[in-house]
């Protein structure tokens, strides 16, 4: 499994097409969509290309089109400001000449000061859940065909989720989600590709809490789910190839949106990262096929 892993560090690391603007490939998970991960991911390590010996503490993120998993991106960098203590970059992903994605991301020197954090839900540990794709594999026969490989194949990304939905049967639940999740193989030490690869991770599951109070999941035709925007904030160093947890709740939905945070705790309790999200959860009339962008 770690050859896919390796995969996906191959498409973090971007190509340089000239000054501040680089080339990065996409990937197809299914989801008819580019996974908007992916382009977070990605737009991130065009942002830390320019900004060397600071570490990324907080990025805001808008999607503005649904990207084409079989096409390349086109990522450039606006250098908005660097100050004594903080720099400020600005990236736009296009594809076909059109923007997807835009982001601003905030990068800091390493400071001390005063500092506090939530604690940590109990929660099962990683050990006594299966994951994601252990769990489509008993099923494999009951996922749509067309999306069957995606789901069941190895993955770089681990999941165990606890108190999972039945995408099949789904029951209304309350609107807070748990999950376990890790890289399947070794990471570099390096805390910049681990945050940028968190980034990619956060947009897995994090939608999906707001759908649990109404009974509904991805595999039903008659939604349409994609992420509109994304913010995360960084606190800690951390390792992808440890058990991370994200406990996430959504305090709100209304108007075909649902909002969602994340809160994404090491092992040992740390919180190092957390997030807020909303996403597109419409439901479609009758006789009219669903889309998503994310997982």
């Amino acid at each position: 499994m770690a050859t896919v892993l390796d995969e996906l560090l191959g498409l973090l690391t971007l190509e340089p097409i000239e000054t501040d603007v680089f080339l990065g490939q996409s990937q197809d998970l299914g989801f008819r969509n580019l996974f908007g991960g992916h382009v977070l991911g990605q737009s991130l390590v065009a942002a830390t290309n320019t900004c060397d010996h600071r570490n990324v503490h907080s990025l805001h993120a808008y999607f503005i089109r649904a990207g084409d998993a079989r096409a390349p991106i086109h990522y450039a960098v606006d250098r908005i400001r660097d100050g004594a203590s903080f720099s400020v970059r600005r990236v736009t992903a296009s594809q076909k000449g059109q923007p997807i994605l835009i982001m601003s991301a905030s990068f800091q020197i390493m400071e001390d000061g005063f500092a506090h954090q939530m604690a940590m839900p109990e929660v099962p540990p990683p050990e006594s859940l299966r994951s994601e794709v252990e769990l489509a594999r008993l099923v494999a026969d009951r996922i749509p065909e067309r999306i069957r490989e995606q789901f069941t194949c190895d993955r770089p990304i681990e999941i165990r989720k606890i108190d999972a939905v039945n995408p099949f049967a789904p029951e209304k639940k309350a609107p807070v989600s748990y999950q376990w999740f890790r890289a399947v193989g070794k990471m570099p030490a390096d805390p910049t590709i681990n945050r940028c690869l968190l980034a990619y991770a956060s947009d897995f599951g994090l939608l999906g809490t707001s759908l649990r109070p109404h009974g509904v999941t991805y595999f039903q035709r008659d939604l349409m789910t994609a992420s509109l925007d994304h913010a995360m904030w960084f606190y800690g160093d951390f390792r992808m190839d440890d058990w991370l947890l994200y406990a996430c709740d959504s305090p709100a939905a209304g108007h075909a949106r649902g909002f969602n945070r994340g809160n994404i705790f090491t092992r040992d309790g740390r919180l190092v990262a957390c997030v807020t999200q909303e996403g597109l959860i419409r439901q479609l009339a009758e006789g009219r096929e669903t889309r998503t962008s994310q997982g």
